[in-house]
């Protein structure tokens, strides 16, 4: 079974800001859940969330099943390519979406079709969550920061850390409101964003 590190290093964290952000009973649908560490995590200590883990490949499937198997609140993973134009209907309306460390790592067209495909999945008043790294204009950027974008950057042109105004333009062009922003360790960052109400 796959582990990340990272993923292992955060998942405390990051449920904290979780905790504070959705309401006590929650559908999430997470994008690129990777090894399923998160869900795994987040399902077993907020057993009143239902999480639908996603992966784009196909491969990680099994072994998101595998470690989410004993609980119940986790649903089946489901094979996801946020880039298409429209994600499937039948994957209805949520209360969260929750993505993490997919941004610096994907193309930038990525972005626009995460946005856009969490304003038609969430719920009136859900919450896009989104972590990991960004450059905030008017802001020192940490020297970690400044290596890792260059390494991603080296490996792949397409690839690098994203300035958070683009991220919140791309948003708020989906219909998507900023909430706010909560600082996190290693120099990552909690972006927070609604769908309104209306």
């Amino acid at each position: 079974m796959t582990f990340s590190p990272a993923a292992d290093r955060n998942k405390a964290p990051i449920l904290e800001v979780l905790r504070r952000v959705l309401p006590g009973s929650a559908a999430v649908l997470e994008i690129a859940s990777g090894s399923g560490q998160h869900a795994e995590h987040f399902a077993a200590a907020r057993p009143e969330w239902d999480w639908q883990p996603t992966e784009a490949d196909a491969t990680a499937l099994a072994a998101i099943a595998s470690r989410t198997a004993a609980l119940t609140n986790v649903r089946p993973p489901l094979l996801l390519d946020v880039r298409a134009p429209r994600w499937p209907e039948s994957l209805g309306r949520f209360d969260a979406l929750y993505c993490a460390n997919l941004l610096h790592i994907a193309e930038w067209a990525t972005c626009a079709a995460l946005t856009s495909g969490a304003a038609r999945h969430l719920a009136p008043g859900g919450a896009l969550v989104l972590y990991g790294p960004y450059l905030v204009d008017g802001e020192p950027t940490a020297p970690g920061n400044v290596a890792f974008d260059a390494d991603l950057r080296q490996r792949n042109p397409a690839w690098g850390v994203r300035r958070l105004a683009e991220v919140t333009a791309e948003a708020e062009r989906a219909g998507l409101a900023f909430e706010r922003r909560i600082d996190m360790p290693a120099n990552n960052l909690t972006l927070v964003f609604r769908r309104p109400l209306g």
